[in-house]
């Protein structure tokens, strides 16, 4: 451990009961020593019972029952992610087998006392027979080898020995090798605790060894109630609404969270009055506000280019990432289709909220939400990775705009069957972005399906003509073609196609005919490849040449003679000549 004996003696002050605040947590009224270092809110208010560990009433409850009726495992792995309170729970755990009580006559319990030396030792770090070692920087054999030979020695003054291996799934293969026979048969004084981010990475001959306990994500309500008490106990006043969106951005961890709220509670004392308000942490996390989303979600709807454009690079000069931008349009969809299905969209809300996703989700059918969140999905991948965000999200949007409304297959079926006008109309259209959700196809959709190859030889064709020389290649050698029925192609292969091949085939295609097609291999009847078409009508007229009376005459007059056929002619060369 590397707190200080100030850290410490601070800490323990800090960490007494006060029934007051109703979690346990004390309040931040001690006067810190002149020259002390600042503690950070997660350090602060780690828990130390496990009252204090919220969030994880099961495990607390299965802990709770195994130490009343004795069944205690010789090796536990708690696994979650990140701030959930898997070091904290490893240490709550060695408490509470090592606990003797105030009166030093007490055993194991699920509410250690936290006054009695081990309590208290446990707590500072400085208990002999409790070691906690971090695999990621103590990763090899030798490390675990100290860990063997100290499992032969009994436990010096506490009830059990206690070896705590934080990050285990950073130890080597032959660490964990080293550890197995160890494990599985301890010592009866031998405890082993283990905590993980990625279990997965964890060998199953470990994890069949451990009882493991899988840590939830907390809710955003109870985190807000932490965040709550810890602002009480800090003497700083926080909005609802800020709280909340903390609570949000900090994904289930308690610990990210908390560090949120600590940058919060600087950005509001810098600010001057000293309250942590909604507008200064989106500001500070760099996120849009409900009003902004709204007005960009407005524009998207309406098929307004130049306004969405424009609200997007806004954004972006006022500091929001679009990968936030990007986030907080797909939050607003999520809300919506919860909105149409009756579900409850969040207990955040504010009325003007609530009357705005109600006359949305009114307003937009099931296929245009679930086209909405798809394109923005994918456009959140491809901002994430992109080298310039901002381009990848403007391109993002440009998508959806004028990819939104496009109709379903059966609405485009509908479209091409009445044809005719409807049809002759749209080609003569400009192209521009229509509104979401309208009924009528926009024009370059009935101009798209129009222009895709009607049969397997056309799409071919299109290809070459668009520069795809070696598929156009591969098409023609080796697809013997079961359907096709645009946008769809049924068939079987000559030889190998690679998964490769067909993604890249499929790419082309959306690429060059601005539709998604699905290629797939099936079995049935299928037709020859162009190639072997090709060759057979060669061998056809081959065959009708070699019948025709001027070649046999040639023949017959020049036994040893070649027959030479050409594309446009026949040539009859002796080999004697």
């Amino acid at each position: 451990m590397d707190d200080s004996p100030d850290e410490i003696s601070l800490e323990r002050e800090l960490d007494m009961p006060d029934d007051a605040l109703g979690l346990g947590l004390a309040e931040s009224k001690v006067e810190v020593a002149k020259g002390s270092a600042y503690r950070v809110l997660a350090r602060k208010y780690r828990p130390q019972t496990f009252q204090q560990l919220i969030g994880q009433e099961a495990m607390v409850q299965t802990l709770g029952n195994a130490i009343q009726r004795g069944r205690l495992a010789h090796a536990f792995l708690m696994t979650g992610v990140r701030g959930v309170g898997k070091t904290s729970t490893a240490r709550l755990i060695a408490k509470a087998l090592n606990c003797i009580g105030p009166d030093g006559q007490g055993g194991p319990t699920i509410s250690p006392c936290g006054i009695c030396e081990p309590c208290t030792a446990i707590a500072e770090g400085r208990h002999i027979d409790v070691r906690e070692m971090d695999a990621a920087s103590h990763t090899g054999v030798d490390d675990v080898r100290e860990i063997i030979e100290a499992v032969r020695y009994s436990a010096v003054s506490a009830r059990f020995k206690i070896f705590i291996i934080d990050e285990v799934h950073m130890l080597s293969k032959n660490a964990f090798n080293a550890l197995l026979k160890t494990l599985e048969e301890p010592p009866a004084h031998v405890k082993f605790l283990f905590a993980t981010t990625e279990v997965n990475k964890v060998p199953i001959t470990v994890l069949s060894r451990c009882q493991r306990f899988d840590l939830k994500r907390i809710t955003p309500e109870l985190l807000v109630d932490n965040f709550r008490m810890i602002c009480k106990a800090e003497g700083v006043e926080a909005d609802e609404e800020a709280l909340a969106i903390i609570a949000n951005a900090a994904e289930g961890s308690a610990r990210d969270g908390q560090s949120i709220l600590d940058q919060a509670m600087a950005h509001a004392d810098m600010d001057g009055g000293g309250r942590i308000v909604a507008a200064q942490v989106r500001e500070m996390l760099g996120l849009s506000d409900r009003d902004t989303i709204r007005r960009l979600f407005g524009h998207i709807l309406a098929g307004n280019v130049q306004e969405t454009i424009g609200e997007a690079r806004e954004q972006y000069r006022l500091g929001i990432e679009p990968l936030a931008l990007i986030g907080g349009l797909m939050t607003e969809v999520h809300r919506i289709t919860l909105t149409k299905i009756g579900a409850p969209a969040g207990d955040d809300l504010d009325e003007a909220s609530v009357t705005f996703l109600e006359a949305q989700a009114e307003k937009l059918t099931f296929p245009v939400l679930h086209r909405l969140w798809q394109m923005l999905m994918k456009g959140h991948e491809e901002v994430g990775r992109a080298s310039e965000p901002m381009d990848a999200a403007e391109m993002a949007l440009l998508r959806i705009l004028h990819g939104a409304s496009l109709p379903d297959p059966g609405e485009l079926m509908r479209i091409i069957a009445e044809g005719g006008p409807a049809l002759a109309a749209a080609a003569n259209a400009t192209g521009a972005a229509g509104p979401v959700g309208s009924d009528s196809a926009p024009a370059s959709t009935a101009t798209e399906a129009q222009i895709l190859p009607t049969d397997f030889p056309a799409l071919i064709r299109h290809l070459g003509q668009k520069g795809f020389l070696t598929i156009e290649e591969r098409l023609h050698d080796q697809f013997r073609i079961v359907s096709y029925l645009p946008p769809k192609i049924e068939f079987q292969a000559v030889g190998t196609v690679e998964t490769d091949f067909l993604n890249e085939l499929r790419q082309a295609l959306l690429n060059t005919t601005g539709t998604r097609w699905e290629i797939t291999e099936a079995a049935g009847d299928a037709a020859p490849t162009l190639r072997e078409i090709e060759n057979k009508e060669r061998a056809g007229r081959h065959q009708a040449m070699m019948n025709s009376p001027l070649v046999k005459a040639a023949l017959e007059a020049f036994p040893d003679a070649e027959v030479h056929a050409e594309e446009h002619e026949t040539s009859v060369w002796s080999k004697s000549a």
